[in-house]
């Protein structure tokens, strides 16, 4: 049994927002979570914060259409960024997703990390590394949760955890990855570490 950080148990919707200026204001501390469509970006979050349904889970894939706000305290946040790759969506809002995607990591103050969420079994594919090339121009942080782990054997999650990280570095991209798995919540704690050095450190 995980022993919950009190912190993210108190998660509670904020609002949704289409543009950025309907963001909160920009001060305080937020950590961003973004992923492809059916990467388990909303069961991460339900699992991260202790609650079953914060975060909306949907059969449909690219329901998160707005950046979602979470609030922690009054002072800290979990957003939840817009994430396509099966999501049937037109042009012209995908085009309005990156322009806004690439303005929030490029201008956001209170922003101090991107957990990015991939499936296990399909990692870094072009949302993932367009996601990483925004952290990298940036300056942010980046966490891989590389979820979904239960549907494979330890060794084998293992060897992927190994293989993404090994291809970081050839592609000169810097982040940190872990297997995760909501279904068995196995890995709550160490993200729940990354998330307190972003949003209870010093810097």
């Amino acid at each position: 049994m995980v022993n919950e950080n009190p912190l993210y148990r108190q998660a509670s919707y904020v609002l949704s927002a289409h543009r950025l200026q309907q963001l909160p204001a920009d001060q305080g501390r937020e950590v961003a979570f973004a992923g492809r469509s059916n990467a388990g970006k909303s069961s991460a979050i339900n699992a991260i914060t202790g609650q079953k349904s914060l975060a909306r889970t949907s059969k449909t894939p690219g329901r998160t259409q707005q950046i979602v706000v979470f609030d922690l305290d009054g002072d800290r946040r979990l957003m939840d960024l817009p994430g396509y790759g099966y999501a049937k969506v037109g042009k012209s809002m995908r085009a309005h997703w990156d322009q806004m995607l690439d303005q929030y990591f490029r201008s956001r103050k209170s922003l101090r990390g991107l957990m990015l969420i991939m499936d296990i079994r399909h990692p870094l594919k072009d949302f993932d590394l367009q996601m990483l090339n925004w952290c990298r121009a940036a300056n942010l942080p980046c966490h891989l949760l590389l979820t979904k782990a239960d549907k494979l054997k330890r060794g084998p999650a293992g060897n992927v955890r190994l293989k993404v990280e090994r291809t970081l570095r050839d592609r000169g991209l810097d982040a940190t990855v872990q297997t995760f798995s909501a279904l068995r919540r196995s890995g709550v704690a160490e993200a729940h570490g990354v998330l307190d050095g972003w949003l209870l450190g010093e810097n």
